[in-house]
């Protein structure tokens, strides 16, 4: 079968030519200063980020792993201490934890694909110090629900904002409800570069403090050297593409939530599945749609169709969730969670896709269910 239109999940190749006049100009600029690691692109950048996100302080990183690490460290998780996350994540979200000595805890996915209020409440013992709640997506977690969590227990709120540049909960933004949270400006985010790039967000000055020494080296503002540390700097030349790239952020954000409606339009009357909650759903929630989640059933079946009609999709972390990871250690079982692995599909969601592809994506899935 010969498909009549080709829509991958992700193209790549369009990071870089949507913006390739501009992207050159700024390699040029920034390349003809000389100017690599830490200059004025970079705080630039970081104060952009900050007053975008109305969070005091932005510290851009290498990656979104390190920050992770980072933000566990300085928040002070060591030996001994126990952080509830919930098991539909990267395993960067488990890895950020465990390398701070502490002993990363899954719990089940709830309603939104994101972390599950009621499950974290069984997973509490006199260990737990944190909760690190993935906002997923693009999408918050109930953030009321898990903050009188952490407000009944004394434990720290920590996020793994990774996926959710902007995404808002009552108008709070994601990384912004506790200590601290993380981004992720990896090239198929919602703002990516073109390559590894993160940061740390919080409000808290001692955190930010120590993260900056932590991502060089350990050293301070007079460059003494005061813990371990390695070296894990956001690259100027990225900074600068960001900096750029912020600055239509907002119309990327839009253009997003206007594709997760035209999916809700094409596919909300197939009782087979279950879509993300859309972007009118909820007032109390502003999702930026980082990826179009949703359940399926005869899910491989599905796949194996769309593959056939030319289109692109994904099961997110390869089909395998955290606490299924048995080489890493865990040995929680998770129905929920494990269940939903056996249902979850990723459409294609990004702004080199038209709303003819999508609505093509749409009449296939239609076309599927109808023939079975």
């Amino acid at each position: 079968m010969t498909a009549t239109r080709n829509v991958p999940f992700f193209n790549y190749p369009q990071v870089y030519l949507d913006d390739k006049e501009k992207l050159l100009e700024i390699l040029d600029n920034v390349g003809s200063r000389g100017a690599f690691i830490g200059q004025s692109d970079l705080l630039e950048f970081e104060e952009n980020l900050a007053q975008y996100t109305g969070i005091k302080h932005v510290i851009g990183v290498g990656n979104a792993t390190d920050a992770l690490w980072m933000l566990c460290r300085a928040a002070g998780l060591t030996s001994g201490d126990e952080v509830i996350f919930c098991s539909h994540t990267m395993v960067a979200t488990a890895a950020g934890i465990h390398f701070t000595g502490a002993t990363p805890v899954p719990c089940e996915v709830g309603f939104g694909w994101t972390m599950d209020p009621q499950s974290v409440e069984k997973c509490i013992t006199k260990k737990t110090k944190a909760i690190m709640p993935t906002q997923l997506n693009g999408r918050c977690a109930d953030m009321d629900a898990l903050k009188d969590i952490c407000n009944k227990n004394g434990l720290m709120l920590l996020e793994d904002s990774a996926q959710a540049l902007g995404a808002k909960y009552k108008e709070i933004t994601a990384g912004g409800f506790g200590r601290g949270g993380v981004i992720s400006f990896y090239p198929a985010k919602t703002l990516g570069c073109l390559g590894d790039g993160g940061c740390v967000i919080t409000n808290d000055d001692e955190i930010a403090k120590l993260v900056r020494q932590y991502s060089n080296h350990g050293r301070n503002e007079k460059l003494e050297t005061e813990y371990w540390c390695l070296n894990s700097r956001l690259d100027n030349l990225q900074a600068a593409f960001l900096n750029y790239k912020l600055s239509k952020y907002k119309q990327s954000v839009e253009r997003r939530r206007n594709i997760a409606r035209i999916y809700h339009a094409g596919l909300n009357k197939i009782e087979q599945l279950v879509l993300q909650p859309s972007p009118d759903n909820d007032p109390n929630y502003f999702d930026i749609f980082q990826n179009f989640e949703i359940e399926a059933e005869k899910r491989d079946e599905l796949k194996a169709y769309l593959v056939d009609n030319g289109i692109g999709t994904l099961i997110q972390w390869g089909g395998t969730p955290v606490h299924l990871m048995q080489k890493l250690g865990f040995t929680q079982s998770l129905p929920k969670t494990e269940r939903f692995f056996t249902r979850c599909i990723m459409l294609p969601m990004n702004t080199s896709v038209s709303d003819e592809d999508i609505n093509y994506v749409c009449d296939k899935i239609v076309e599927f269910y109808r023939n079975k």
